[in-house]
């Protein structure tokens, strides 16, 4: 009779075994008809042209990849006015922050942050052996960049700074950031998570790689999972400092990103595809706008958002929405005791979301 162990004699890093789990969006049961809007993913496939690379890439999948994705990092490199040396590629933003914190974080140090925000950050910030400091984000869903600036103290390595945030959905402005670098010791690292950078429409918003350059204390996190529509490849990267990129480097995963990955994240990158793929951005974005303005309309008093998703503060109510729209065959993502956020979609999945929240009102 076949049983499965359960118990070991090996404990856990306490710091391990105290990790928060990470709830990733509900996913649709197969036959079911209903609506994925918790994951924020970009509801439509690949292109045809990167899908046609990703098939050719798929007859090499018994070689290892290039273990510093060499092509993909000169392109990324060229598209934001760096050099190779500055860029590191890795499995998702998320992963990359990983690596981040691993290279400068050592056990004691605190990570800043403000909270609600993604919900990554107390769970590798804790792996790092890091102590998470939160500060709450305002009554509109930003950041408190002042109140943050505040928090910094000498035990402070780190301070992440999501714009837009995940899953309030707001983006830092120029003019505050400007000021929390100034305030900021230059030992201190300011990680700006730029996930969903496609989707800002706010003119007021910081250019991060101007940022890079004028310190030598910031990095840049990116993905190619959102607006790209690769989020089942894993590819995001890291903009830094040569030395900072080049630890964050030796920290990665060796051969993390597949050969499959990096060529649909090239390919994505090639002058053409770059104009469809912003041709669907902008679609998701007028989307955007009209479910924001329709829930307005509503009475519903929402964040701003610059991200591909909007957020509803239910505060207890939030569990009980979640299952309501879960019976109504849409899927949500929903953070208990704070709120909602939904991914927008396809107009009919917007449109079965309106329907729904108008009876909430």
């Amino acid at each position: 009779m076949n049983t499965t162990p359960e118990n070991t004699t090996v404990p856990l890093r306490a710091a391990v075994a105290a990790l928060p789990a990470y709830v990733p969006g509900a996913r649709v049961a197969p036959g079911s008809g209903a609506w994925k809007l918790s994951s924020n993913e970009n509801p439509y496939p690949p292109l045809e042209s990167v899908r046609e690379v990703i098939a050719r890439a798929a007859g090499e999948v018994n070689r290892y990849p290039d273990m510093y994705a060499t092509e993909l990092v000169a392109a990324i490199a060229e598209k934001v006015g760096l050099t190779p040396a500055n860029v590191v590629v890795g499995t998702g933003s998320v992963s990359m922050l990983g690596h981040v914190l691993q290279s400068v974080v050592e056990p004691g140090d605190e990570v800043v942050y403000a909270w609600r925000s993604f919900e990554a950050y107390p769970i590798y910030a804790a792996i790092a052996g890091a102590t998470s400091v939160t500060v709450p984000v305002t009554a509109d869903g930003r950041h408190d960049l002042p109140a943050m600036a505040a928090a910094v103290t000498s035990r402070t390595k780190v301070v992440l700074v999501c714009t837009p945030n995940n899953p309030t959905g707001p983006a830092v402005r120029t003019g505050e950031l400007a000021t929390f670098l100034s305030a900021v010791p230059r030992e201190t690292l300011v990680v700006v998570d730029e996930a969903y950078l496609e989707f800002v429409r706010d003119p007021d918003v910081p250019d991060a790689v101007a940022l890079l350059r004028e310190h030598a204390n910031v990095v840049v996190l990116r993905t190619f999972s959102k607006a790209y529509g690769l989020a089942g490849l894993r590819v995001g990267y890291a903009l830094a400092p040569t030395a900072l990129a080049t630890g964050i480097r030796s920290a990665s995963t060796p051969f993390g990103v597949s050969g499959i990955a990096q060529q649909a994240a090239l390919a994505s990158l090639a002058p053409a595809a770059q104009a469809e793929l912003m041709e669907r951005v902008d679609a998701l974005v007028a989307e955007r706008t009209r479910v924001a303005d329709a829930l307005r309309d509503q009475g519903w008093d929402l964040p701003e958002t610059q991200a591909n998703f909007v957020w509803f503060g239910l505060g207890d109510a939030t569990i009980d929405r979640a299952k309501e729209a879960t019976d109504a065959g849409i899927l949500v993502r929903p953070f208990a005791g704070d709120g909602i956020r939904v991914t927008i979609g396809e107009p009919e999945a917007n449109d079965a979301f309106l329907k729904l929240a108008a009876g909430w009102r």
